[in-house]
This record gives C-alpha cells, sequence and structure tokens, in this order.
C-alpha cells in the first residue's frame, strides 16, 4: 500500500494560537495536522479573555498590532462561529482601568484613548470600586471574550468540522533538516511512546512558553500565571476591572475571572502556593471589596510565553519552511485575530497579506545578539 501523502501543514501546537492558524489554513484550502503533547495545557485555556490593548497600555508596534487585532476581532470570531456552530462569548464590555490619583491617570501610556473619570463617574462605572480608587480611565473599545469555556472548544470544533487533523498526546522532539538546512521532517514521540517521523516542508511552531525547548535559539521563556474565579450575582459587574497586579473580568453569567500572578522565576514549576492566592485575594479586596465574599468557583495556573520585550514572535523562523507564532506573553487572546491572518498570508495561502510591516516588527531575531566569546591568543 502506498503511503498516505504528507500533510501539507504541520502546527505545532494545539493551544490558541495553533488552533487559529490551522482554522485560517484550512478555510483557504490546505490539508492542516495539529501536533499537540496536552492542548489542556495551552494558555488559551487559562487566560482571563481580556481584549485590552488600550487598557493594558501598550504602546508602539504592540499597542499597534494590538489595535489591528482587535478591529478584526468581531468578523474573525463570526468566521469560527459560523464554523462551528458555537458561541465564542465575545463581549465588547469595555475596561475600566482605576487610578489612586488623576495625576498618575494622565501619565498612563494610553490614556488619550481612554475617557477620563473621577470618582463620582467611577463609581458609576464600577458600583462598589474600592475607596482607594480616586480616578480611571473607561477604554470603551476594548471588551472580552469567553476563551476558556468557549472559544477553545468552538475552535476546537470548527477546525474538526474543516477537515483539520489532530494528532493528541504526541511530543516534538526534533526538527529534520535537509543539506541545505530547511525543513524536511518533524519528529516526534507519540502518546503510545513509540518514535514517529511526519514529513514537512511547512510548519508553524505555536508551542507557546514550550516553545524554546524545541529551538533554543528562540527567546522565549515562562511566566506562570495563578487564577481562580468566584460567582457573583448576574449583572453585578459590567465592565473589565483592569488593576495594578490584579484584574477583574466578569463573565454573563456572574462567573468572576480573577487573575494573575506574575511569576517569572517559577519556571514551569506547576500548582498553586499560598503566596499567589493572598495576592490575587488582596486584589479582589481592593478593588472590589464585595466580590471577597462571593464563593468560589475554580482555581488554576498556566504559563505565559514571554519575550524580552514582551512582544511575539512573528514570521519566518530560523530554519526555512518553519514558521514562528509565539512568545504572545499576556495578548494571545487579543492577537490570535491577527496572528492567524499573517501567517496564513506569510505560508501564500490566501488574498495579498497586511504586508511587511508586522513580520519585520516582529522577528524572532529582533534582539541584541550575545556577542561570541573573543579566541584566545596562541
Amino acid at each position: 500500500m502506498p503511503a498516505a501523502a504528507p500533510p501539507a501543514v504541520l502546527i505545532l501546537g494545539g493551544g490558541l494560537m495553533g488552533l487559529a492558524i490551522a482554522h485560517q489554513l484550512a478555510r483557504r484550502g490546505l490539508a492542516v495536522t495539529v501536533v499537540s503533547r496536552r492542548r489542556r495545557e495551552a494558555a488559551g485555556f487559562v487566560a482571563a479573555g481580556m481584549l485590552a490593548p488600550h487598557a493594558e497600555g501598550l504602546s508602539g508596534d504592540l499597542l499597534a498590532l494590538g489595535q489591528a487585532s482587535l478591529e478584526r476581532l468581531p468578523d474573525w470570531v463570526a468566521q469560527v462561529e459560523a464554523d462551528s456552530g458555537l458561541t465564542c462569548g465575545l463581549r465588547p464590555c469595555g475596561i475600566v482601568v482605576p487610578f489612586a490619583s488623576a495625576a498618575e491617570r494622565d501619565l498612563y501610556p494610553t490614556a488619550a484613548w481612554g475617557e477620563p473619570l473621577e470618582r463620582a463617574a467611577l463609581e458609576r462605572e464600577v458600583p462598589g470600586i474600592g475607596p482607594r480608587w480616586q480616578a480611571g480611565l473607561l477604554f470603551a473599545q476594548d471588551g472580552q471574550i469567553d476563551n476558556r469555556r468557549r472559544l477553545m472548544r468552538a475552535l476546537e470544533r470548527a477546525c474538526a468540522g474543516l477537515g483539520v487533523c489532530f494528532q493528541e498526546g504526541s511530543e516534538v522532539e526534533t526538527l529534520e533538516r535537509d543539506g541545505s538546512g530547511a525543513l524536511v521532517a518533524v519528529h516526534l514521540r507519540t502518546v503510545e511512546g513509540e518514535p514517529q517521523r511526519l514529513p514537512a516542508h511547512q510548519a508553524v511552531l505555536a508551542c507557546g512558553a514550550w516553545s524554546a525547548r524545541l529551538l533554543p535559539q528562540l527567546p522565549v521563556f515562562p511566566v506562570k500565571g495563578q487564577m481562580l474565579s468566584l460567582q457573583g450575582p448576574r449583572q453585578a459587574l459590567q465592565r473589565v476591572i483592569f488593576g495594578p497586579g490584579t484584574y477583574l473580568v466578569p463573565r454573563a453569567d456572574g462567573l468572576l475571572v480573577v487573575g494573575a500572578t506574575s511569576e517569572p522565576e517559577a519556571g514551569f514549576d506547576p500548582g498553586l502556593t499560598p503566596d499567589g492566592q493572598r495576592w490575587l485575594h488582596a486584589g479582589i479586596a481592593s478593588l472590589l471589596p464585595e466580590a471577597s465574599n462571593w464563593p468560589p468557583m475554580e482555581r488554576w495556573w498556566g504559563f505565559r510565553p514571554c519575550t524580552p520585550d514582551e512582544g511575539p514572535l512573528l514570521g519566518a523562523g530560523p530554519i526555512p519552511g518553519l514558521w514562528l507564532a509565539t512568545g504572545h506573553h499576556r495578548n494571545g487572546v487579543l492577537l490570535a485575530a491577527i496572528t492567524a491572518e499573517l501567517v496564513a498570508d506569510a505560508l501564500g495561502t490566501g488574498r495579498p497579506g497586511l504586508g511587511t510591516r508586522w513580520l519585520d516588527a516582529f522577528r524572532w531575531d529582533r534582539f541584541p545578539q550575545p556577542e561570541a566569546a573573543a579566541s584566545p591568543a596562541g
């Protein structure tokens, strides 16, 4: 029996980026296989789902990329919902950033995009906000999506409906290159522990915080985050509250997602910690004191894929045939729409792309390279 034809594109990583890219490629008629170790480890299953380029105080190219993705999100979500038959929980609810003073508010990097709030207006937008906060910015254009319960499930179903193949429980071990250095195959170990070689001349690396394990030259490292959720009354909180170090994201059914610690020193250490949970509860008490009495629902953790400048790595990788979609740090959900479009365009499968601006701005090798050690005299 002749061997099966290799997939046109391998997606290495089954998280939000991997699924979003697989969906776009499949919509453009390519055969796609998603290889993932455990999809439930992906940051897309643990993030709060904020769509917040302005509330996050982004700047420069990263702000512009986030704004461009925010504009695309409604159409992108509509595609996913049409292909899956499921809703994604997109809510353009607006985000409030509170400050201790008006002077502090006016220095915020994205203040020009927000509506300034004094204490009385802040209380109207966020009834019950803690007394420390005397001013705020309302970013009505920012919002949220229910990635944990809805978007990821919808993307999985949309991909499956378009014929995307999934190889779950497989860990990519090495990338095979030909004599010119170009990608020719991916070597992995299956869930049964068997080695396997998948021919591949086009692949997308979307392994999130684990990307540097496969390619150590990539400047991606994990930043652990702990989170929890509370069940509040429906409609108790309409706006997302983006406080310093803690944010509160209210879902339509009253669930309140609370995040997140930032623990770069933790590496890939799993689990919850007393210090992390105390941090979150202190943030709740400061931002919305009444929520401290709401019943707890879940507690979880995950690993953000961070880079030295907190911007993603997009476009061509260090191996010809390998494309990058990783390093999105806190903004993966926000940037999923434009990342999927950029990578699909870069693979040459659709309409004219967005140009080279973003791929140039977020090259993997944009960071200063360490100088080679001088050879000893001899």
